[in-house]
């Protein structure tokens, strides 16, 4: 599953069907973009929902992007394997997705109906990216838990990939301040001092003060354990990077590798009680 090193660029954007806009950048952040450091890329697998209290029908939508900054949105070649692992039982839903356009590039969905309790424990295995700025090959592997009916079962299922996060804490039904804790794993085995990065998928109502705010940057223990306090409702993107083998850029000049291992963790704010009569 790692990089060889015959890889081609992704297939070029595929103008068919019309974008969906949610993530257009003004002039002066992408002119910023061009003169700053690269911001962090973060491959989403984000569902309609974290619980499901009822099942039924879950909607993940699949895209490459700067979650924090609202973009700009990468180009994502069809996805090698996405899948979901339920009681231990993987099940390829390659066959299930559907291109949808995010600001003109392309992006992909998918929808799975949960019929019965338990973690449904999605995943998407992308093609690799180059990207041209950071002269490297980028895979992030990721994944994210759907509570069927609300069961608080299943949930530590790993799918076994070659970088992964395997959950310490339950990743659904999480309160806005809640700590999350992830154990970093690579060939399955831990990686003591793993760096993390962290990024708040933005809806438009914060804009970070510098740039020093837009990647939140930690750093496993010597289990390769971390912790992290979600300060704001929405989805959490936590991705844990290590370098991959050496490979070849799309001139075939020697090229590094980007492996990442991501989940994505949903925080609710508490609701407040109805008044008594």
């Amino acid at each position: 599953m790692f990089l060889s090193k015959d890889h081609t660029a992704p297939p070029g954007a595929l103008p068919s069907e019309p974008p969906v806009h949610r993530r257009t950048l003004p002039l002066a952040a992408l002119l910023s973009l061009a003169i700053s450091p690269a911001f962090a890329h973060f491959q989403e697998i984000l569902p309609s929902a974290d619980v499901l209290p009822d099942g039924g029908k879950v909607l993940l939508d699949l895209v490459f992007t700067h979650p924090m900054e609202r973009g700009p949105t990468m180009e994502m070649a069809k996805p090698k394997k996405v899948g979901v692992v339920v009681g231990g039982k993987t099940e390829d839903l390659s066959g299930a997705l559907e291109k949808k356009p995010v600001d003109g590039k392309t992006a992909w969905t998918l929808s799975k109906t949960l019929t019965e309790p338990g973690a449904a424990v999605f995943f998407v295995e992308p093609a690799p990216y180059w990207e041209p700025a950071e002269k490297k090959w980028i895979t992030h592997y990721s994944k994210v838990v759907v509570d069927g009916f609300a069961s608080g079962e299943g949930w530590t299922e790993l799918v076994g990939l070659p970088v992964e996060i395997e959950y310490l804490s339950r990743p659904t039904g999480l309160w806005t301040g809640n700590v999350f804790t992830g154990l970093v794993r690579a060939d399955g085995k831990p990686v003591p001092f793993a760096e993390i990065e962290v990024e708040w998928v933005n809806d438009g109502s914060v804009e970070a003060p510098n740039d020093a705010f837009v990647t939140q940057v930690i750093r496993a223990d010597q289990n390769g354990v971390f912790s992290y306090a979600m300060p704001r409702a929405g989805w959490w993107g936590f991705a844990a990077l290590v370098d991959g083998p050496d490979a070849k850029s799309p001139e075939g000049k020697p090229a590094k590798t980007e492996l990442g291992g991501l989940v994505w963790v949903k925080a609710t704010d508490m609701p407040a009680a109805p008044a008594k009569k």
